[in-house]
This record gives structure tokens, sequence and C-alpha cells, in this order.
């Protein structure tokens, strides 16, 4: 059977087969099949664990490509200190709508991230693994499944995350876990020091589905020959996740790190159209002529100006506005925060509204609001998410300079915005409308609204009144944070005025 029969991403392999050997052939491989393709599982202590992972160079693949032999060790310090067990955390939650990878990995090769995880759990002589999965992912049935088929001695628990941005930050994912709400801790506490269970909670390792995965394809190859494909720096393959303008579903394509982006365009059917977003929201714009050359390895990204990050490809047509969809974004990223501090309960906001304004024709001044909200969001958050935001900010003015000079002066480039950038994360039965999973906005039917004024006291953080009483609804997507107050302010409309409708409509 191909994968082409149900609907699961498309994979394209380009050179040597590993995380992908078996695709060609199984839609899901169960553990028999996985056992088939992959052979037996070897065993590895800890000290030879660190080793492989030191001698492959592995990094996390979620985006911050935290080496993970440091990781290990630093769990295995933090045990043997405080005299405690330890747990281990596969993070395959994938709330950053262009990616694909790892619900790819979930859905279809589940027993690789398994394997993985139980490696590094032997090594440690964890107590438990936690497999954190979103919401509406193939992953909530598959990795049961995969689960089951195994029948480990070890306790094994999948554990569904909200789908939303903030919820495959670490804390976030750690809180989750542990039965609480799913968003960054105002403290930042390393897993290693104290992540699930107990008061401070035990040395975890908490890794993304795809680092397990690599881990397990090093464990039975052995460095040497894991090491034959790609750059020395950074051997192995990538998994990169291309969301090809126009296609209902993305592209998942494994191939040699290092192999020119081109190369990778070309065999999806696309090409860089006037730039390449890679990474992902938190990620970095390419002009055309750079994405065509730029390797696809973390430090070919850097020096080609941009970011791998989690292997994110989105290329934009020539016939959207780049200004306009990078506008979208930054209102759903500003919607998507956890409303926790300061910067992410006003100072996105404002930037959104001051991108949006700067699209409209707001000139140069608006150009300067932009830059002076993006600096001042850095480096004062809880987590990284207004910081990752400002990037994006700044990375879409820099690449497009000539759309902001066509903005700005009042004209615009002349194209409508095609909503290329995506805004709900892939799933096999993905819905647009529905409410909590898909951004909506607050409308006001004119007709009937009378100017009681009562959603401005529900919620003064959606709505202002004018000078006659009227309400001014912000504009850009409701966050997430303020859900409730919007329902309310919905609900207690006297007039019935108030309605939600899915963002973009």
């Amino acid at each position: 059977m191909t994968a082409g029969t149900v609907d699961v991403p498309e994979v394209i392999r380009m050179g040597p087969p590993r995380l992908t050997a078996g695709l060609d052939q199984y839609i899901r491989m169960g553990y028999e099949a996985h056992l088939a393709v992959h052979g037996p599982l070897p065993r590895y202590g800890a000290p030879e664990l660190v080793d492989l992972a030191q001698r492959i160079g592995l990094t996390g693949k979620g985006g911050a490509a935290f080496p993970f032999a440091r990781k290990l060790k630093a769990v295995m310090d933090s045990a043997r200190r405080r005299r405690l067990p330890t747990a281990v955390v596969v993070n395959a939650t994938e709330g950053e709508p262009g990616s694909a990878k790892d619900r790819m990995l979930l859905a279809r090769a589940p027993h690789l991230v398994l394997d993985g995880a139980l490696l590094v759990s032997e090594a440690l002589r964890a107590e438990s693994i936690a497999v954190g999965v979103d919401e509406g992912s193939p992953g909530v049935t598959s990795m049961p499944s995969a689960v089951a088929e195994r029948r480990s001695r070890l306790p094994i628990r999948v554990v569904q995350q909200p789908a939303r941005f903030v919820s495959g930050e670490s804390g976030s994912l750690i809180r989750g876990v542990n039965g609480l709400v799913a968003l960054p801790p105002s403290r930042k506490v390393r897993s290693s020091d104290g992540g699930v269970g107990g008061v401070d909670g035990l040395p975890t390792l908490l890794s993304n589905a795809e680092t397990y995965a690599q881990l397990a394809v090093a464990a039975r190859l052995g460095a040497e020959a894991y090491c034959a494909v790609g750059p020395d720096a950074e051997p192995g393959t990538v998994l990169l996740t291309v969301n090809r303008p126009g296609a209902r579903r993305p592209v998942v394509v494994e191939a040699p790190a290092g192999t020119p982006l081109g190369a990778v365009l070309d065999a999806c059917g696309t090409g860089p159209g006037q730039g390449v977003l890679v990474g992902g929201y938190h990620g970095m714009f390419l002009d055309a002529e750079s994405a065509v050359t730029a390797p696809c390895s973390r430090a070919g990204m850097r020096k080609s100006g941009g970011t791998f990050g989690a292997g994110i490809v989105i290329p934009l047509p020539e016939d959207t506005c780049p200004l306009g969809e990078a506008a979208r974004i930054v209102q759903w990223l500003a919607a998507e925060s956890a409303g926790q501090c300061g910067p992410c309960r006003r100072g996105l906001p404002e930037l959104a509204r001051a991108f949006g304004a700067m699209v409209a024709g707001g000139g140069a001044p608006a150009v300067e609001e932009v830059r002076r909200l993006a600096a001042a969001v850095v480096g004062q958050g809880a987590c990284s998410h207004p910081d990752g935001s400002a990037g994006f900010v700044r990375s879409a003015l820099g690449a497009f300079t000539e759309d902001v000079r066509a903005h700005t002066g009042g004209a615009g480039c002349g194209r409508r915005v095609r909503s290329v950038l995506p805004t709900v994360p892939w799933t096999p039965d993905r819905g647009d409308d529905e409410l909590g999973r898909a951004q909506v906005n607050l409308k006001v039917d004119w007709a009937l609204c009378d100017g009681h004024g009562l959603c401005a006291d529900i919620s003064p953080e959606l709505f202002t009144l004018d000078q006659y009483g009227f309400p001014v609804v912000n504009e850009g997507p409701v966050p997430v944070w303020l859900t409730l107050s919007a329902k309310r302010a919905v609900n207690q409309c006297p007039a019935l005025a108030l309605r939600f409708a899915a963002s973009g409509r």
C-alpha cells in the first residue's frame, strides 16, 4: 500500500531513507513491520549513549538545537546529586501551523519514536515515559496503539496538549504532563533539574519526537555509518515540511543534511517564488536567490542569512502580498501568546496593530513604530515567544524592502493577500471553523447594535467605545487568553449584535 491512499502528509525521500524507511510500503508501520524494516533495537548503557550522541553531533530537532548529549549528562548529574529516579518526555506537540514532520512520524512510524525514548529510559533507568501530542493530531490514536503493541514494562503515557503555538514550549509541556494548564511557567526551570511528578519534579529528559527517532536510527547504524551521510559538522538526514502554495497537504522531505533548498523545492514541484520562510513563525525569510542555494543545515542556513528551526519551508508565490501575509501572522502570533506577561499581553498586540497600519499605508513613521515596538519586547518575556515574534517582523521588513516602500507610500504593492501562510496545523480532518482550534474574530452587526456599551465593561482589552458610545472592536483574532471574556461579551450583548467569525472571513 502507498501513503497516497489515506490522508497523511506526502513523503519524499532524497538519498538513502532512514527515518522514512519502509514508508513506501506501509501507510503505518505496526511493531512487526517496524522490526522487519529496522531490525531489533540494541541496548546502550548511559556512557555509551552519551558517546553516541556526541559522535553524531545529535541536537534537538524542535528548533532550539540544544546538544542532546549535554541534556543526557545534565539529567544524569541531577539524578545522582538529588538521589532521585528520572523521567523521559517526548515532545511531539506541533503547534507550529507550517510543521508536519512530527505528525508524520506519529502517524506512520510511531515505533521509531518509541525506540529512542526507550533507549534513553533504559540508559537513565527512568521510571516513566510521557509522550505529549496535540489534540486532533494523528498521535492521539496512533501512539496509544503503538504503546499497546510494544507491551513495555515501563509505564508510557500519551498526554494530549491544546493545539496551540505555546503548548510545545518545554515548560508548557511539563506542566501539561503534570496535569496543570499547559502554559509556559513564569519561572524558568530546566527539566533536568525539575520536571515530571513530585513537588519539585524528577530530573527529566525532554526532547523532540524526531530527536528520539534520529537516536534510534543511529543506535542501529552506529556512529560511523550514521555520519556517512551529510556534512561532517552536521551528519545524518533532516526532515523538512514543505508547504506548497495551493496544496491541501504539506510534503515531508527526508534529505541528507546540507542538500540545497532549491533541490528540495524542485523535488516538491514548486519554486522559491518571491521568497521563502524557513524555520516557521519564529524563523526568517530568505530572498529567492539566497533560498535556492541555501544548504538545509543549521550552519548552512545561518550562513545564508536564515535559520533552520524545525525545518519548516513555506515559499511565497509571486501573486500574493508578502507584507499582508506577514501582517496576518503577526496578528496570529499576538493572539497565540500565553498572555501572562507584559510583552505578550500588550507588546505583541500593539506590534500587530502597528504592522497592520504600516501595510495599510502608514508612511515612514509607521515603519519606525514597528521597529520600536519589535525592539521593546525582546528579552522581556517569560518565554521566547516575544523574541521569536519580533524576529519574524524584522525579517519581513528586511526581506521585502521594495514592498515596504510601496505600502508606506500609500499605493501598496497591488497584490491581494492569498493567505498562503497557514494559521491552523495540519490534521487529517482539519476544520478551519472550529472555535478554540482556529482563531476567530469578533464582528458587530451594526443593524442591531444600540450602543449599550456593555461589551467594553466586560472585556476592555477587546472593546473601546467611540464618542457616541458605540463599540470599536480591536482588529485581529481574539487572543486565546481572552476567549472566555469574548464569549461573555457575545452572550450578554442585549441587542444580540456581537458574533464570532473565523479569521479571514
